[in-house]
Order: C-alpha cells, then sequence, then structure tokens
C-alpha cells in the first residue's frame, strides 16, 4: 500500500513535516518513491502568485528545446527554483535538472480570461510533455508534473526520507500553507515517475491509497468528454483527480457531490436526501465514473478546499487531526500525532463510506458531509 500524508495551515510549513509523518507511517509503504504537491506558496515565491510555475526535470538537451519552446511562446522566466543537491551525500543520483520556474504569461495572454489563460497552461504543458518523448531516444527528457500559479509539483523515486533531503528541503525549504506527499509503491505498473502521485489538472489534485479496478471504463468515458487534458493515464488512480475536475469545472457541480458520483447511493439509500431526484440523475448519467476499491483519496479543490473521501468498501486507513489553523490528513494516526500533537485526540475524524470530509483555506475546523443522509456536521 501506499501513504498519504497532507497538512492544511493557515502559516507556512515544510514539505519536511509531510515527509516526517511519512517516516512514521514507513511499514506501510515500501520506500519506492515521494511525490509532493505545494500550493499557497510562501518564501521565495510568496509575491509570485499569480505566475505559473512549470515543475519538472529535463536533461540537458531537453532543457534547451524546453527553453527555445517557452520563448517562441512568449513566456518569460520570472524566478528559478534549483534543488541543493551539491551537498547532498546520499546514493541517489541526479537524473538531469530538476526545477520549479515562474513564468510571465505572454503579453499577449496577460489580461487574457481566466479560462484561457487555463487552455494555454493546459496545453503547453502537454506540448511540452509530448517533445519530451522525442528527444534523447524518447527516454522522457522533458518530464512536465504541472504548470500553475502558485503551485510546484516534485516527484523522485527512492525512499521518502532521502528524497527531502536529497532536494535539499531540510536546509533550504520550500514553503507553503497546503502540501500534499505520497510514499509510493506502484503495485499494478512499472515504476515511472508519471505514475507517481499526487496528480495534478488545472488546479485540481488528489492522491490515493489503493486500487481502482474501474479504470478502464473511467478512462474511456473521460478521454471520450473532448478535453484535452484528460490523458496519460500511467496510473489506474490519476482519474480521480481527472473525475474530480471534470464535475467541479466541466460540469460545475457542488463539491460535495464528488461522493456521489464516484461512490453512488443505493437507489433504496436515496430516500432520505432532499436531492433524491438530482442524485438519481447524477447516477444514471455519470455511471461510468463509479470506481472500484478498495480506496481513500485525498484531493484539494480549485479554491483550495482539502477533502479525505473514502469508497464503498472502506478497506483502506484514513484519519484527521488537528487544531484550528492546522489539520493533518494522513493514512495513519501517528502521522497526526507527528504534525500536531498538541490536538484534542478526541476529535479526530475517521471518514467512513458515507463520508467526505473538507477543510477549508483557512483551516479553521472540518466539515463532514454524510452522502447518505444528505447532512453536514462540524469539528473544531
Amino acid at each position: 500500500m501506499c501513504r498519504l500524508s497532507a497538512i492544511i495551515s493557515d502559516s507556512y510549513f515544510s514539505p519536511m513535516e509531510n515527509i516526517m509523518a511519512l517516516e512514521t507511517m514507513k511499514e506501510g509503504h515500501d520506500g519506492s518513491g515521494l511525490g509532493l504537491v505545494l500550493r499557497d506558496l510562501g518564501g521565495e515565491f510568496q509575491g509570485l502568485k499569480e505566475f505559473p510555475i512549470l515543475s519538472g526535470i529535463s536533461s540537458k538537451e531537453g532543457l534547451r528545446v524546453m527553453d527555445e519552446y517557452m520563448v517562441k511562446l512568449g513566456f518569460k522566466t520570472k524566478h528559478l527554483w534549483n534543488p541543493r543537491i551539491k551537498n547532498y551525500s546520499g546514493k541517489m543520483k541526479a537524473r538531469g535538472f530538476y526545477f520549479a520556474r515562474s513564468y510571465e504569461y505572454p503579453e499577449w495572454a496577460e489580461e487574457a480570461s481566466p479560462e484561457t489563460q487555463s487552455e494555454l497552461l493546459t496545453k503547453t504543458r502537454l506540448e511540452l510533455r509530448d517533445l519530451g518523448k522525442g528527444q534523447d531516444q524518447g527516454d522522457d527528457s522533458i518530464i512536465i508534473y504541472s504548470f500553475w500559479p502558485d503551485l510546484i509539483t516534485l516527484k523522485e523515486v527512492g525512499d521518502p526520507l532521502d528524497v527531502g533531503l536529497f532536494f535539499g528541503l531540510d536546509k533550504k525549504p520550500l514553503l507553503a500553507k497546503n502540501i500534499f506527499a505520497q510514499g509510493r509503491q506502484n503495485t499494478n505498473y512499472a515504476i515511472n515517475l508519471y505514475a507517481c502521485h499526487p496528480f495534478f489538472i488545472e488546479g485540481f489534485t488528489t492522491m490515493t491509497n489503493g486500487e481502482n479496478t474501474a479504470f478502464v471504463p473511467i478512462r474511456e468515458f473521460l478521454s471520450s468528454r473532448g478535453f484535452p487534458g484528460y490523458v496519460g493515464y500511467r496510473s489506474d488512480s490519476e482519474v480521480f483527480c481527472h473525475i474530480l475536475h471534470y464535475i467541479r469545472k466541466e460540469l460545475k457541480f457542488p463539491l460535495k457531490y464528488y461522493k456521489d458520483v464516484i461512490t453512488p447511493l443505493f437507489d433504496r439509500e436515496m430516500d432520505k436526501r432532499s436531492d433524491k431526484a438530482a442524485i438519481e440523475l447524477i447516477k444514471r448519467v455519470l455511471r461510468p465514473l463509479t470506481i472500484d476499491g478498495p480506496n481513500c483519496t485525498i484531493g484539494t479543490d480549485i479554491d483550495g478546499t482539502v477533502f479525505m473521501a473514502q469508497d464503498s468498501k472502506k478497506l483502506r486507513p484514513g484519519a484527521i487531526g488537528g487544531v484550528p489553523g492546522k489539520y493533518a490528513l494522513m493514512s495513519e494516526v501517528c502521522g497526526v500525532d507527528t504534525v500536531v500533537p498538541e490536538r484534542d485526540r478526541s476529535k479526530d475524524v475517521f471518514p467512513m463510506k458515507y463520508d467526505m470530509a473538507m477543510i477549508e483555506k483557512d483551516a479553521k475546523e472540518i466539515k463532514i458531509w454524510n452522502q447518505k443522509h444528505g447532512s453536514m456536521s462540524t469539528v473544531n
């Protein structure tokens, strides 16, 4: 299994907090990799929130190709972050240039609508990804994880703690108020950085512990929607992120309906819902997006709300705890203990099969949506 480590706070913190939580949950993951997504950035990126950040890895030739491409499109480098690998003394070897580059939009796009800017960033990310397949004998000479304002993605194969030290996050940490980390065990596919959680698409992020045996029909449904970003699928869990994007951005559903899409109620369970007609229609029309677990998913909505949801089998662990101003969403309670040891443990939340727990960007409280009863409760 994988292990999930998400923290949301009203103040900036280092991803080493997530990594140390993964270290306490080490018996639950095989140390094969680490994926990080940081959003609502501080530190050297704090004053650059409106500028899109390109995150990835490239070879020397890939870097040249990427630079030429970005210049051609009219993007101008605003700020560059590189990890301090030169100070690393462990066994990991750098595969090329690791980067998080902040760019100014091309002049024509500076005052464009958010939708036009989103389309540009998605198109650019996918084209760079395709360009990377054509260099260095097709060996991913340009690997692009995300291209979005106020968001950075880092991924590498290796033990999570070792990867954190490799990137120098203990010496010169990147800072953020919302950080996702996953200790990865890729049991279904060959190890590939694109298969490493968390996954990103247009400001939405998810990571999952478990399996999704309904992957193929979900992939086929999404691929038929005509949105260019629904591609890739090196992991059966990537569809969780794309489902979130589809129901929130394309269909404009409220976030709570994500639960009704991925794990619809049985017909006999719908009577207590005041919106019974709506969820019956959702179940009928979006049936191809029903997941099949067991899995636990943690995600971030476009507005910064973090959530945890279980599939109907509830066979993967998930725990949430904290204090107003800082909450941890983890695979195990020991991970929560590492991040927020001073909390009231009696208020810890363990979402069950009908629950979707949500924490808004201000990190003041946990809201729990009960799908069966159609009710919302609050823990703070």
